[in-house]
């Protein structure tokens, strides 16, 4: 197995509960534990916050909650400085769910949101919408408007409701702390096993298929060209990964960049899937990638890229049997 890369555990497969309005919100959403946040990617930092929002929901009696934003805040606010998101919201709620986390509420981000002040953002979801029992963040938790509350202002807030508060310290990896501007540098510059390491499932990125010139196809080996991605792409490079089509699945070898072996320039994701025989295009797809096995590199002729691919998708076999 790639150094770096650990085994995850398998999906639960749970039926995800998440809402994006806050009247479709069940009764039984009440009186439990709750954690506002971003949660992009859904790191281990992440997991530490849920397994406590999970300890302090059962305590009460109640379901455990994510308040999460989609888009993320920064998208309203100052679009220029958002970050690439690291899962689109409905992986999000998938790998929450897997965590044991009851409901997820993505509400829609807008100014009317952005605009509240922190007591009244603070009344309006955790006492009227929730009834909140108890809330649990990280010690770098703001909210309200221009960011005035911090975790002084929620604790001050929790004790005049009554509501208990429990602050989680941050979770170090190698020495460092682990957060989603980490995991994202790290897949910025193609180190997914390192980033896999954080996460509590693997990077996926997803896009729709569409036409290529079929140069693929006529060396044996067809790709899925891959458009319209919504989320971080890792650096160039070549890749193991697996890729998802409703509920079909394949191991796959991934190429992110240009194909300098036929001069051309533009950066493409091809993925490879080994074993499809079917028709995917105009189909969404879900790209996990696994581990980085080179750089893009051009070949004196055909049968030298055809001799290094069959040499990747024997090592993208190789990580699929160990990985699952």
């Amino acid at each position: 197995m790639p150094s770096g890369l650990r085994d995850f555990p398998q999906s639960r497969c749970i039926s995800v509960k998440l809402y994006r309005k806050l009247e479709d919100l069940e009764a039984g959403l009440r009186h439990g534990a709750l954690s506002i946040g971003n949660f992009d990617g859904v790191h281990m930092g992440h997991a530490r916050i849920v397994e406590r929002v999970i300890a302090r929901a059962r305590q009460a009696g109640g379901p455990a909650i994510i308040f999460t934003f989609d888009p993320h805040p920064v998208r309203v606010l100052r679009p220029e400085l958002a970050p690439a998101p690291l899962t689109w919201t409905e992986r999000k709620a998938e790998l929450l769910a897997d965590l044991g986390i009851d409901a997820v509420v993505a509400y829609p981000t807008d100014e009317a949101l952005l605009s509240r002040r922190a007591a009244d953002f603070f009344q309006w979801i955790v006492r009227d919408t929730l009834a909140a029992a108890a809330i649990v963040e990280g010690p770098n938790f703001y909210f309200g408007k221009d960011r005035e509350g911090n975790v002084d202002t929620l604790r001050e807030l929790a004790a005049q409701a009554g509501i208990e508060l429990e602050v989680v310290q941050p979770l170090r990896c190698a020495n460092e702390f682990v957060s989603s501007s980490r995991v994202r540098g790290l897949i910025r510059d193609g180190q997914v096993e390192q980033a896999c390491q954080m996460l509590t499932g693997p990077y996926r990125i997803r896009g729709m298929v569409t036409h290529g010139v079929g140069r693929g196809a006529k060396i044996g080996f067809p790709t899925a060209n891959v458009e319209a991605i919504d989320t971080l792409l890792p650096a160039p490079g070549v890749y193991a990964g697996r890729g998802f089509v409703e509920n079909h699945s394949w191991p796959a070898g991934i190429n992110i960049g240009t194909n300098p072996t036929f001069g051309e320039t533009a950066c493409k994701v091809e993925v490879h899937l080994i074993g499809a025989d079917e028709s995917l295009y105009n189909q969404p797809l879900e790209v996990e990638l696994l581990a980085r096995l080179r750089d893009i590199q051009p070949f004196d002729s055909v049968e030298g890229l055809v001799r290094q691919l069959d040499q990747d998708m024997q090592r993208v076999m190789e990580i699929e049997r160990q990985v699952r």
